[in-house]
């Protein structure tokens, strides 16, 4: 199941073709900006699925600009990677699943595909090969299946009451993907333009995920984190009304511009804001990459694509299942190990070589692939080495470290000196898309 932005934000279709996830943040895209870009939504899952928009910005495939994400669905990550896959045969020594003739993940992909972010229960497994089998004693379900209905009426108690279609006009759909469609409408009461996602219940990989669109999100705000207005059931639909951004998704920019340090610094150091905060509270946004990185006008940026973060506590501190994408993926995740917040810090390493390199490592390769040499291999290095400060690269390197335990924070980061060289939102205004020179 991809990401998706539940309001409609623009996103950039990504480079990543694939997202894997549990609980599915939401995901929203932004129209202008990339067709793909992912819009924040609210949420606390587990994972992110992105799906791939096709709209201008408000999508989270930035990489591939007129990709819609698609969302995977927890059935299987070679599913999400390879619509007909089932999960079980992603295995090393199993060639077929990872067909030949699989679509490389260039960013210039067609509507299709995108970088899809995947949700996997913890009772599934992928087989790459060399892994330890996840699952087990007491891995299996014991509650029994909702309904439809059963379900319908859990998140009714969560949503707001009303038909949101009352309130809002002029929709234009800008991207779709796996679990649902962003689009752009207009507020009638007061005559701003909001992101609105809607989500299919009957069509999730993890419909449980849809949980956090409505809830985590719900409860949490800062400034570096794309607002949520308000959610509704319409029919079998979850929609999801959230602030719309018109910069589109860092994913456009990544795949357009070559970034100077301190606009990289600047988007980093909003970027940690917000997840220090989130961390902070226990939240693991768990789908961190470019194209869960939105704009607004001005140059501030926000995180979005909420669907697939998942709440730890003392109680729960750790969790298992296989959720994210997979070039954006920590070593841990992919492992099956119990992780925590520390695999958003991996992604957001990972978020930095797209800012230098212009796409994360091992784009090229199948993401079953990817995910194997990640798993098994020390950390990835930048191709464009040398023209990276000392500072910049050092910053990097507490980043990218196999050891979530050695991994610095995201508090330890925003004290990392590399970030005094970050300038306020202005910065950025150039290098969005209605700035930009079209000498592409």
């Amino acid at each position: 199941a991809p990401h998706m932005d539940p309001a409609g934000h623009h996103h950039h279709h990504h480079h990543h073709p694939n997202h894997m996830g549990g609980p599915a943040p939401g995901m929203q895209q932004q129209q202008q900006q990339h067709p793909g870009h992912h819009q924040q939504a609210p949420g606390g899952g587990p994972g992110p699925l992105h799906p791939p928009m096709n709209g201008p910005g408000q999508f989270p495939n930035h990489h591939h600009p007129n990709m819609p994400h698609k969302m995977p669905s927890p059935a299987s990550i070679a599913g999400s990677m390879n619509n007909d896959q089932s999960v079980n045969s992603l295995n090393n020594n199993n060639n077929s699943s990872l067909n030949p003739s699989t679509k490389a993940n260039s960013r210039a992909s067609s509507s299709s595909g995108g970088n899809i972010s995947v949700a996997q229960s913890t009772t599934s497994s992928v087989q790459m090969g060399g892994g330890s089998q996840q699952g087990g004693p007491g891995s299996t379900k014991t509650e029994q299946r909702l309904t439809h209905e059963q379900f319908r009426a859990a998140l009714q108690m969560v949503v707001s009451a009303g038909d949101p279609r009352e309130n809002l006009e002029n929709f234009t759909k800008i991207g779709e993907g796996s679990t649902g469609t962003v689009c752009i409408a207009t507020d009638k009461s007061t005559g701003r333009q909001v992101a609105v996602k809607k989500m299919d219940l009957r069509k999730q990989q993890r419909r449980e995920l849809l949980f956090n669109e409505v809830v985590i999100m719900r409860d949490y705000h800062h400034p570096n984190i794309v607002e949520t207005y308000s959610s509704f059931l319409v029919n079998d639909e979850l929609w999801v009304v959230m602030e719309y951004l018109e910069g589109g998704a860092l994913t456009d920019i990544v795949t357009h511009s070559r970034m100077d340090e301190e606009q990289i610094a600047t988007v980093c150091k909003q970027c940690l804001k917000a997840l220090s905060y989130l961390h902070s509270q226990g939240v693991i946004h768990r789908d961190i990459k470019s194209d869960s990185i939105l704009l607004a006008s001005d140059g501030r940026v926000k995180l979005s694509d909420f669907g697939f973060c998942a709440q730890v506590s003392q109680e729960l501190p750790k969790r298992k299942s296989l959720v994210g994408t997979p070039y954006w993926m920590s070593p841990e995740v992919i492992s099956r190990l119990p992780y925590g917040p520390e695999v958003d810090i991996w992604s957001l390493g990972i978020m930095v070589i797209e800012m230098i390199d212009g796409e994360p490592p091992f784009f090229n390769e199948p993401p079953l692939q990817a995910m194997r040499r990640i798993r098994d291999m020390p950390p990835p290095k930048l191709k464009n080495s040398h023209k990276v400060s000392s500072r910049l690269q050092n910053f990097l390197d507490r980043m990218l470290v196999r050891d979530p335990v050695q991994r610095a924070t995201a508090a330890e980061l925003l004290a990392h000196p590399f970030l005094r060289q970050a300038g306020p939102p202005s910065l950025l205004v150039p290098l969005m898309r209605g700035a930009r020179h079209s000498n592409c």
